[in-house]
């Protein structure tokens, strides 16, 4: 080979290019540094007690500093594991209903659905994303619909590829649906309902100025959706328009119908439950497990066809529910290094100095930033309400808005941060990235702070009660 033929084969010869690492890098870099925190935070804690509704509550006034324990080298390795055992419920959750869509994908009947829908709305399917959108936002402020909606991106990923969307959209239809829902949430016992509890305010009180927001919270967020999923209906998805045409002659037969009910029995069943009786992942996941045995049946699949096809379903989801451990794993090194009631202790004397207005507002900012250390909602108001709402009262802030700047800052950052176990779940079931989500969600995101922001300063104005 010449000199010139070396040159150009050299030349010729693509880069290495630097991707995003993998999602397991990601949160294990975040374990590490949660580790090294603790060696640059002092240990401290706050006393608790029982309230007399039976809660435990920060006593306001009573933090000192502890011994705390340090981190070592095993740590980030051995809190993974012990993420694991945290999640555990999460995690079995997406595995049984990972399973059971395994089996419904299995029948073929989703296909046919889409076809049909997409044949009824004669190319005007893109209705369908604010109408999901609606109902997941309804959910969200009414029964704090959230880790909920990974079951749901089971089910849209497939249907939103068929029907000529991408990816991104089967995973936005849920968590920006939900997530806006849960943030401006009108009566979400888990969030509004607990903060107001500590508060001493009525129960779902200010209910007027709430639905006004949520309806603009919610109003700018499916906004937001829609336009992108038109963007993306304009360029086909490969495969998609192939499905369509070749289901369109496959009607709906008696059994189709018999998996369908079964289907959406299922998930009204789900509905019900969490509404009247307070069901969580137990019973959603018992609900789905007979929907798959009743789908296998219906189907005219033999037991062992129908968990065959169950372990097919735990395959695709797999990498989705060990994200969970992961994420909850910073937790649990932050939780055993006793630095959390330190961080919120220099936050409280920081709020303490700023005129009235700026501390409404530098509420929300700090239960933002909490939200990200504490990625639950009734642990988050247990942790904070007791020390905001004494703060509230010594500045002039209505303890109303302090509940308002704890629900906003609560729920924004839900399907941003990676210690958000079911948000990063819910990623990596349908196929998307956090790098690629953080990139297309930023300009809603910096929007619903700008309107969490300026709600929290007209609560303040109004002085709202």
């Amino acid at each position: 080979m010449s000199h010139l033929e070396r040159t150009t084969t050299l030349e010729a010869a693509p880069r290495r290019q630097l991707g995003f690492p993998h999602i397991f890098v990601v949160l294990f870099t975040f374990i590490c540094v949660a580790a090294a925190m603790t060696y640059l935070i002092d240990a401290g804690s706050y006393e608790r007690v029982i309230s007399e509704q039976g809660k435990t509550v920060v006593v306001p006034g009573s933090y000192a500093t502890i011994d705390g324990q340090k981190a070592t080298l095993l740590t980030p390795f051995i809190a993974v594991f012990e993420g694991m055992k945290e999640g555990s419920s999460i995690i079995f959750f997406i595995f049984i209903s990972g399973g059971a869509f395994g089996v419904l994908k299995a029948t073929g009947v989703l296909q046919k659905l889409v076809a049909s829908i997409s044949r009824s709305l004669s190319g005007h399917d893109i209705i369908l994303i604010p109408l999901l959108m609606l109902l997941f936002a309804i959910g969200g402020a009414t029964f704090g619909l959230a880790e909920e909606t990974i079951a749901f991106i089971i089910i849209l990923a497939p249907m939103m590829r068929m029907l000529g969307y991408n990816s991104m959209i089967a995973a936005a239809v849920p968590l920006v649906g939900a997530g806006a829902g849960f943030s401006a949430a009108f009566m979400n016992p888990f969030t509004v309902g607990v903060a107001q509890d500590i508060a001493q305010l009525p129960m779902f009180s200010g209910m007027g100025l709430r639905v006004v927001y949520w309806l603009v919270f919610v109003g700018v967020s499916i906004a937001f959706v829609t336009r992108y999923a038109a963007r993306v209906k304009s360029v086909p998805v490969p495969g998609a328009a192939g499905s369509q045409d070749a289901l369109s002659d496959s009607p709906l037969t008696h059994a189709d119908r018999l998996i369908l009910s079964a289907f959406a029995g299922s998930i009204l069943l789900i509905a019900y439950g969490v509404i009247r009786h307070g069901w969580y992942i137990g019973e959603m996941s018992g609900v789905f497990l007979l929907m798959c045995m009743l789908v296998g049946g219906f189907a005219r699949m033999s037991p062992n066809e129908i968990a065959e096809q169950f372990v097919n379903g735990l395959k695709d989801i797999a990498m989705g529910a060990l994200v969970v451990g992961f994420a909850f794993g910073i937790l649990i090194v932050l939780k055993n290094g006793s630095i959390l009631d330190t961080i919120l202790y220099h936050l409280e004397q920081l709020l303490g100095g700023m005129p009235p207005v700026f501390t409404a507002v530098g509420m929300f900012l700090v239960q933002l930033f909490l939200n990200c250390l504490v990625p639950s909602g009734s642990g988050q108001a247990a942790l904070t309400m007791p020390l905001m709402v004494p703060l509230a009262d010594l500045v002039g802030v209505t303890r109303q808005t302090a509940v308002l700047a704890f629900q906003l800052g609560d729920g924004i950052t839900n399907i941003v941060t990676p210690t958000s176990g079911y948000f990063m779940a819910g990623l990596s079931v349908a196929g998307v990235s956090w790098s690629k989500w953080i990139r297309w969600i930023m300009p809603l995101f910096l929007i619903q702070l700008m309107l969490a922001a300026g709600m929290v300063t007209l609560a303040y104005y109004l002085s709202w009660s």
